[in-house]
């Protein structure tokens, strides 16, 4: 699935606008699958940022504010960071079932708690 994404950098009036591609059907997506979109939205906001950079970043899904809202033909992911924002989609699906794969996408990528 081709993903479009709409991406604002703080200080900056631009749009961006990039596309990223996903395996699959929104649909049929897993936990794992919805923390990997998370890190190409969050890859492609560094590319924006830093276009002369040639590795992609290492991504973690922690401090990650986000939303699912609806749009004409399905429901969008919205997040932001300090640095910028970004909206991906549309993807077909309820808002409640993008919601909860974002839930424990992000729960799951949460570090174990340490006992000392």
């Amino acid at each position: 699935m081709t993903i479009p994404l709409e991406i604002m950098l703080r200080g900056n009036d631009r749009v961006f606008t990039e596309t990223f591609v996903h395996p699959g059907d929104a649909g049929s997506w897993t936990d794992r699958d919805v923390a990997a979109v998370l890190k190409s939205i969050l890859i492609a906001i560094d590319r924006v940022q830093n276009p002369e950079k040639t590795e992609e970043p290492e991504v973690s899904l922690r401090g990650l504010s986000w939303i699912v809202h609806p749009s004409g033909s399905g429901v969008v992911i919205a997040i932001e960071i300090h640095t910028a924002s970004a909206v991906a989609g549309p993807f077909n699906l309820s808002e409640s079932q993008l919601d909860g794969l974002i839930t424990r996408a992000l729960k799951a990528s949460a570090p174990a708690p340490v006992v000392h």
